[in-house]
């Protein structure tokens, strides 16, 4: 296994969750997701991929006020997180980040670069930029810490 960077771009809200779902679909126990991009990103659009790869089949929103939401209904527990608002970073000890960080479900944090102390190593970071002279609905996404198996690893 190998970790990789990966750019790809996609042209549509569409696009952009079929991406998520791939990753959802194949990301292990004990992932950790970084999530970053501005406002209007479609970084929402991206967690929701993820959860439908997870096969967790409730609606899944952006938990702005509540900070963590938790699904269980999937492969394995996702437990996603909006930092936004966060004032402190107390706050997170106090809704137990640490239970989920370092437990056996998979981690999205999105805003992830305001609790960039807490982040565990390892985690898989994305990054959704737009470029509106491209289109509305253009993204370019990075992809950084994901392990992917090369061909030469496989006896291809």
């Amino acid at each position: 296994m190998v970790q990789e960077t990966y750019i790809t771009e996609t042209r549509s809200a569409k696009e952009t969750f079929a991406l998520g779902k791939k990753i959802g679909k194949n990301i292990c126990s004990g992932a950790v997701i970084s999530l970053k991009g501005d406002l209007g990103t479609g970084k929402t659009v991206f967690t929701q991929g993820v959860a439908a790869g997870l096969g967790i089949e409730e609606p899944v929103n952006s938990p702005t006020f509540t900070i963590l939401q938790i699904y269980e209904g999937g492969r394995l527990p996702f437990y996603h997180f909006d930092v936004y608002r966060i004032g402190d970073l107390e706050e997170m000890e106090e809704i137990g980040y640490e239970d989920c960080f370092y437990g056996d479900g998979v981690c999205l944090v999105e805003w992830a670069d305001l609790i960039e102390e807490l982040l565990p190593e390892g985690l898989v970071r994305v990054t959704i930029e737009k470029d509106l002279d491209r289109g509305f609905d253009y993204r370019r996404i990075t992809i950084e810490g994901l392990e992917v198996q090369r061909q030469d690893e496989q006896g291809v």
